[in-house]
């Protein structure tokens, strides 16, 4: 048995002495070629290895498939991740781009209604916080007294009435809402037909819709009607666009009605406002004195113009 194994294992060293033998020699055949000029008699030779050189052939031809393969793998990687950034960068710049088309649209909207509303100085701002505690009462703008912006100045849009400035710094302001029940505004209906005066008021049940309260009963108010400021209190120019009457109700003391307001500014999409810092609207007209009765007319100082005095009489 040991002689066995002791042969086997000699045939197996002749035979990978051969191939190490047969492979030196590949090598050093195909190194050479092309150096020198195989003389006629080594055709034989040549034709011994062909088969040692098409399967070295086609072990380079795998290797450099598999190479070519691994290489556009990596390629098309490389490729993906930079489509990937530049699609990142596509789509950032076009929000950027969305955005300033959003904002150039409302600011050309302002410089249109600052253009039209020629009787007021208007200085815009933008809105750059709310309070918490009143989200829908309080906005926070980024213009102060450095710009001219004072206490009890009224606050717009082009559509219409925000509120009004409670608190100035150097380079920011407080604006309260028509939406703070703590704020009253003079308001009456536009219609010609009824110019009911009434007071727009916040409302405690619905943040985001005021009232307009102290409505007789038996006014001329319907659903629909745009609601004005009136100029009352010297704080807010007439005619500033507050809402529309959206609904109607009893004030439960069954004297006065309540208008239920859909405001003009939507105010949860807030984001550039005009101050008025100064309001020249025309001067009202002069009062024309009523006809006088013959034989009653009085001159300025009160006297009658037929001579007789006042005391006299």
């Amino acid at each position: 048995m040991n002689r066995v194994r002791r042969d086997k294992n000699s045939h197996r060293t002749i035979w990978l002495l051969v191939f190490v033998a047969v492979s030196v020699f590949v090598i050093i055949f195909f190194a050479a070629r092309g150096r020198f000029t195989a003389p006629l008699g080594s055709i034989a030779a040549t034709g011994a290895l062909a088969p040692f050189q098409r399967a070295v052939s086609w072990a380079g031809y795998q290797i450099n498939g598999v190479t070519s393969s691994i290489w556009e793998l990596v390629s098309a990687y490389y490729q993906n991740e930079l489509l990937k950034n530049e699609v990142v960068q596509l789509r950032q710049q076009n929000l950027t781009a969305s955005e300033y088309a959003a904002e150039n649209e409302r600011l050309r909207n302002l410089l249109g209604y600052k253009q039209a509303a020629s009787q007021f100085d208007l200085e815009a701002a933008q809105v750059i916080g709310r309070e918490q505690a009143t989200w829908t009462s309080m906005i926070v703008i980024n213009k102060g007294t450095s710009d001219g912006i004072a206490k009890n100045m009224p606050v717009v849009t082009e559509k219409g009435l925000v509120g009004v400035v409670t608190e100035v710094a150097p380079n920011a302001a407080k604006v309260q809402l028509i939406l703070d029940p703590r704020c009253s505004v003079g308001t009456l209906i536009q219609r010609p037909e009824s110019r009911v005066a009434g007071i727009v008021q916040g409302s405690i049940a619905d943040a985001m819709t005021p009232n307009m309260i102290n409505i007789p009963k038996n006014s001329d108010v319907v659903e629909g009607d745009m609601v004005i400021t009136s100029g009352f209190g010297g704080i807010y120019p007439k005619g500033i666009a507050v809402g529309t009457v959206d609904s109607l109700e009893d004030d439960g003391g069954g004297l006065l009605k309540i208008a239920v307001l859909k405001p003009v500014v939507d105010f949860q999409k807030l984001e550039d406002v005009l101050v008025i810092t100064a309001s020249r609207e025309a001067p009202p007209a002069p009062l024309t004195p009523p006809v006088q009765t013959p034989g009653t007319e009085t001159d300025k100082d009160g006297n009658f113009i037929n001579g007789e005095k006042a005391e006299d009489k």
